[in-house]
């Protein structure tokens, strides 16, 4: 259970601004700067500076539209840390509130986009949905192989 909230927290955070699998193959840890937050152990990704710069090549973005989007990440950034911090609140419901958080960032990016960018974040979106979903068949493979094998005749 614990690789599919992972695998939840890094598809959160490869959705904005990673393109392609060269990217989760890099998976650096998030620097904690200033803050004296427990780490983030299983948080892992690029910040939003990171995020920035790659949304800046693959959307070409503007300087304006850099400067609004930012602060957007740093806010799904935030909002991120603080629901891994809180141990009280029930994985599902955890789960649910990240899902949420993502599709509220991305609403807020894409209402930042021309239509051109639209289309190309979307389909990086795309692109990173396939990527989760072979990641995910690929977390569950094991268990089935560690399946007693079945008798053959």
């Amino acid at each position: 259970m614990r690789s599919k909230i992972f695998t939840i927290a890094i598809t959160g955070l490869l959705t904005l601004g990673m393109a392609g699998t060269a990217a989760l193959g890099q998976d650096t840890p998030t620097p904690q700067s200033d803050q004296n937050a427990a780490p983030m152990h299983r948080h892992r990704g690029m910040n939003p500076d990171m995020q920035l710069q790659r949304m800046t090549k693959h959307l070409d973005l503007s300087a304006d539209q850099q400067s609004q989007i930012k602060p957007i990440l740093e806010s799904r950034q935030q909002q991120m840390q603080e629901l891994w911090q809180d141990q009280s609140t029930p994985r599902e419901e955890r789960q649910q509130k990240m899902t949420a958080i993502q599709q509220d960032t991305n609403q807020k990016i894409e209402a930042v986009l021309n239509d051109t960018q639209k289309q190309k974040f979307e389909s990086m979106q795309a692109h990173m949905r396939q990527h989760r979903m072979e990641h995910q068949q690929g977390d569950q493979a094991p268990s089935q192989d560690s399946a007693p094998p079945s008798p053959q005749q």
